[in-house]
């Protein structure tokens, strides 16, 4: 399974990132560890929610359009507080 993520600092709820992983579970761990570059300032991040594809292509679609302008929307609409 290919998973997109939507993670929420937990020192700055205006702070939000969404990425792909197969292993959520170890990679919001890499993300709260400041592992990556992108989260490290921010950290530590809370799970927002996820969605799991069976094709890397669909979950690389939607990841694009959650980082574009109407996916940010969409996420704050639904999403975030």
């Amino acid at each position: 399974m290919f998973y997109v993520y939507l993670i929420e600092s937990t020192h700055d709820r205006q702070q939000h990132y969404v990425g792909i992983t197969r292993d959520l579970k170890r990679r919001l761990c890499l993300h709260n560890a400041g592992k990556s570059p992108h989260t490290a300032k921010f950290r530590p991040w809370n799970l927002v929610v996820y969605l799991g594809f069976a094709e890397e292509r669909v979950a690389r679609n939607l990841e694009k359009y959650l980082k574009s302008g109407s996916g940010k929307t969409f996420l704050r609409r639904h999403f975030l507080h």
